[in-house]
């Protein structure tokens, strides 16, 4: 995002990116706290405390969290299988946090990869992804439709070595539109998602349907159109050989014709983005 766009923030933007910040935040502060023998339930648990403990009430959907091989989904079937176990991380063992809080009535979803200790495979697929990052926020700005973008993001990793593992998700999905939620005192949640989160998407897929636009990006003939206007969580998900990386974070699309302003990164001041301009992978 260039300093120009991010001056120019709106209201309604800047309190997504407070939430996404506050998710990185957490995400981080989880992750410095993991240690050998910590459980994917016990690192949930982890994160939702610490959101509660700033305010959070409500959810897109509530935290994962993911250790070893199954950072790629490794025989994932069931929707079920993505919720966090019993597995216990080990030293040199690739995690994958996730979550997705409402607050003060905006809505984020973000994920974060890392590694109890050294790992150099895993290293790589982080830097891989800068790619992918690169290859989404340019191929919007031409209004390519969702579906070939997805396409093009599957051969990319292809020539780079790796498998898709975001076609593991419902659908297929390698991003989802996201939007404000009421606050309400109650916050009932269904499966671990949040209630008037789903109604809204589901209110979107209906509008959509009917306009012949999908507020999920996937790769079948319903996203094989061009990006709508409005905030969408993107991840992009290499997989290799057991071992699994990610991003998710905000990407906004306007109906603006210069192409700056028609798509852009809600925020470039988020872990992996620093990772990347850091050099330290």
């Amino acid at each position: 995002m260039t300093s120009a766009v991010a001056s120019e923030l709106t209201a309604d933007l800047r309190g997504f990116r407070e939430v996404q910040r506050l998710s990185y935040a957490c995400a981080e502060a989880v992750a410095a706290q993991l240690k050998p023998g910590v459980t994917e339930r016990e690192a949930a648990r982890m994160q939702r405390e610490w959101l509660y403990e700033r305010g959070v009430k409500d959810w897109f959907h509530r935290p994962f969290a993911w250790f070893g091989d199954r950072t790629a989904f490794v025989d994932f079937r069931i929707p079920l299988q993505f919720f966090p176990t019993d597995r216990r991380l080990e030293a040199g063992m690739p995690f994958i946090l996730d979550m997705a809080p409402v607050h003060k009535g905006y809505t984020a979803d973000i994920g974060y990869s890392g590694c109890l200790g050294l790992n150099p495979l895993h290293d790589k697929l982080l830097a891989d992804l800068r790619d992918h990052r690169e290859l989404i926020l340019r191929e919007v700005r031409e209004r390519r439709s969702l579906r070939e973008i997805y396409e093009d993001v599957d051969r990319l990793m292809v020539r780079q070595g790796y498998a898709n593992r975001h076609r593991a998700y419902p659908f297929g999905v390698i991003a989802h539109k996201i939007d404000r939620v009421r606050e309400r005192r109650f916050a009932p949640t269904l499966f671990g998602f949040g209630t008037r989160s789903l109604k809204g998407l589901l209110s979107d897929a209906l509008h959509g349907h009917r306009d012949g636009w999908s507020p999920l990006w996937s790769p079948y003939k319903f996203s094989d159109h061009p990006p709508t206007p409005g905030l969408w969580a993107v991840e992009p998900h290499l997989g290799f050989r057991g071992t699994g990386a990610k991003f998710e974070e905000i990407l906004v699309v306007t109906d603006s014709r210069d192409p700056e302003q028609s798509a852009f990164w809600l925020d470039d001041d988020l872990p992996h983005v620093r990772r990347w301009n850091e050099g330290a992978v």
